[in-house]
C-alpha cells in the first residue's frame, strides 16, 4: 500500500528540506492581502515536494495570531484577522491539493493566543467559548466547510472547551464532539508531533497513543517510541478498550484520502524531474514576487525613503551581510563609516539589548535610522520614534532583497500590517507607499 510521505514545509521559519525555493513566512503573505500570491507560494512548494516524492505537507497554518508574545506561532500565522487568515488558508490548501500534495490545516482548535511553546510546555488558553468561536475558529470552520483533506491538532489546554486535564490532541470533547460532531468534519485528523512536551505532561507515551485514538484522531505523528505506541494500541483493542470498528474508521479515512489524491496509483519520483523542479528559475521569481509585495512601510518620517542613488549607507544588525550587497545592487553606496543613513536589521528586538543599542546609537549621533524588522513587526515597540521602519515578517533571502529594493526605490512598498502593534499604537492595515 503506497504511503503518505509527509513533511513540515510551511516556508519561512519552518522548512525541513535542505534544498528548494525559500518563500517568506505566512505573515508576509498576509501582508500582501493577495490570495493569488498565497496560492503561488503553495503551488510552487507543492511542485517541488511532489518532485521528490513528498505527497503530504503540514501546511498551511490556520492559527490566528492574537498574542504579540506568541513564542511558537507568530509570523507562521497569516495575521490576527480571522477573515484574512481564512481566505489565505483556503487559497493555499486549494493550491496544494490541485498540485498533488495533501494539505494539513493546523493547529486545531487554535494556537494563536499562547505565550508558551508547546514544544517545551503545555500552553493554557483560557478563552470563553464565544470569544474562541469569534477569533480562532473561523479559519478551521472555513476549512471544514471547504472539505479540506486533513487537520492537525494542537497540544493546548482549553479549559472552557474541555474542563479535563488533557490537551486538545487527547480530548474527545474537542476532537470527536466539537471538530467531528459540531463542525461535521469526517476527514483525516493527525496529531501534532507526539514527542513535544505539551502532550507528555500527564501520561506515558503508550497511554498517549491510546488516548489519541479515543479522542478521534487517525494519524499519530512522531510518537517518541513507535513500538510502544503500536503495542499500547494493540493491547487496548485486545482488552476491549478500543474496538476494531474504531480502528477501521481511521483506516478508511486514510485510504479514502489516498484514493482521492491519487496516491494509490502514483509512480515513484524521478530524480531528473526533482533536479529540474529545484532549479526552475520561475520558482525563484515567484518567491521574489511574494517578498516584494509583502514589504510594509510603517514609518517614513520626513519622507526619508526612498534613498537617492549614491546615498552612503551603513548596514548593521540582523541580516546585514545579505542586506548590504542587495543595497549595492540597487545603486546605493554601502560604507563602514561616514554614512548618511544607518540601516539596522532587527529580529525580536524587544528582547535584544544589542539591537536596541544599534538604533539608539545611530539616533544619538543624529544619523537617520532605517529599521528592517525580519521577524514579527512588533519590534517597532522597542523604538516607536525611529525615522523609518520596514516590516518584512521573514528573514529569508528574498525578503532581505525586497527590503533593499524598497529602500532604494526600485519597489514601491505595498504591504499592509496584518496584525496590530499594540505597544507602538499602530493598527492592522497600516502601510505607507511612495
Amino acid at each position: 500500500m503506497p504511503l503518505f510521505v509527509s513533511i513540515d514545509q510551511e516556508q519561512g521559519l519552518v522548512v525541513r528540506m535542505p534544498v528548494g525555493t525559500l518563500f517568506p513566512d505566512a505573515m508576509a503573505v498576509g501582508a500582501t492581502r493577495d490570495t493569488d500570491l498565497a496560492a503561488l507560494r503553495a503551488s510552487t512548494t507543492a511542485d517541488e515536494l511532489l518532485a521528490v516524492g513528498v505527497n503530504m505537507n503540514y501546511a498551511p497554518d490556520a492559527d490566528v495570531n492574537t498574542d504579540p508574545n506568541n513564542p511558537v506561532i507568530g509570523i507562521r500565522s497569516f495575521g490576527s484577522d480571522p477573515e484574512l487568515v481564512s481566505e489565505m488558508v483556503l487559497a493555499e490548501s486549494d493550491a496544494y491539493s490541485e498540485h498533488g500534495v495533501v494539505p494539513v490545516i493546523k493547529h486545531f482548535p487554535g494556537h494563536g493566543d499562547t505565550d508558551v511553546d508547546s514544544h517545551t510546555g503545555l500552553p493554557v488558553i483560557d478563552l470563553p467559548r464565544d470569544r474562541w468561536e469569534a477569533e480562532h475558529l473561523p479559519p478551521f470552520r472555513a476549512a471544514v466547510d471547504a472539505g479540506v483533506d486533513a487537520i492537525m491538532t494542537a497540544h493546548v489546554l482549553m479549559p472552557q472547551l474541555d474542563p479535563g486535564e488533557d490537551p486538545a490532541t487527547l480530548s474527545p470533547v474537542i476532537i470527536d464532539e466539537i471538530l467531528r460532531g459540531e463542525l461535521g468534519y469526517d476527514g483525516v485528523v493527525t496529531t501534532d508531533a507526539l514527542n513535544m512536551e505539551g502532550v507528555r505532561q500527564t501520561h506515558d507515551d503508550g497511554e498517549v497513543a491510546v488516548r489519541v485514538v479515543e479522542a478521534g484522531v487517525d494519524q499519530l505523528l512522531m510518537p517518541p517510541d513507535p513500538g510502544a505506541a503500536v503495542a499500547a494500541i494493540r493491547e487496548a483493542v485486545e482488552s476491549g478498550r478500543l474496538t476494531e470498528e474504531r480502528i477501521d474508521q481511521s483506516v478508511l479515512r486514510v485510504l479514502t484520502l489516498k484514493e482521492k489524491r491519487g496516491v494509490l496509483e502514483r509512480e515513484s519520483a524521478d530524480p531528473a524531474q526533482a533536479d529540474a523542479a529545484m532549479e526552475n528559475p520561475e520558482h525563484a521569481e515567484a518567491a521574489q514576487r511574494v517578498a516584494d509585495a509583502s514589504v510594509t512601510l510603517v514609518r517614513n518620517e520626513a519622507d526619508l525613503l526612498p534613498l537617492d542613488a549614491g546615498t552612503r549607507v551603513r548596514v548593521q544588525g540582523e541580516g546585514a551581510d545579505r542586506i548590504a550587497p542587495a543595497l549595492t545592487d540597487a545603486g546605493l553606496e554601502v560604507v563602514d563609516g561616514g554614512e548618511d543613513v544607518l540601516v539596522v536589521g532587527t529580529r525580536n528586538a524587544r528582547g535584544s539589548e544589542e539591537q536596541r543599542g544599534m538604533v539608539a546609537r545611530g539616533r544619538s549621533q543624529g544619523t537617520p535610522v532605517v529599521v528592517v524588522a525580519q521577524g514579527g513587526p512588533y519590534d517597532l515597540e522597542a523604538f516607536p520614534d525611529v525615522d523609518a521602519y520596514l516590516a518584512l515578517y521573514s528573514a529569508v533571502e528574498v525578503s532581505r532583497v525586497a527590503a533593499a529594493r524598497v529602500i532604494a526605490g526600485e519597489v514601491d512598498p505595498s504591504g499592509t500590517l496584518p496584525v496590530d502593534i499594540p505597544g507602538a499604537d499602530v493598527a492592522s492595515g497600516t502601510g505607507l507607499g511612495y
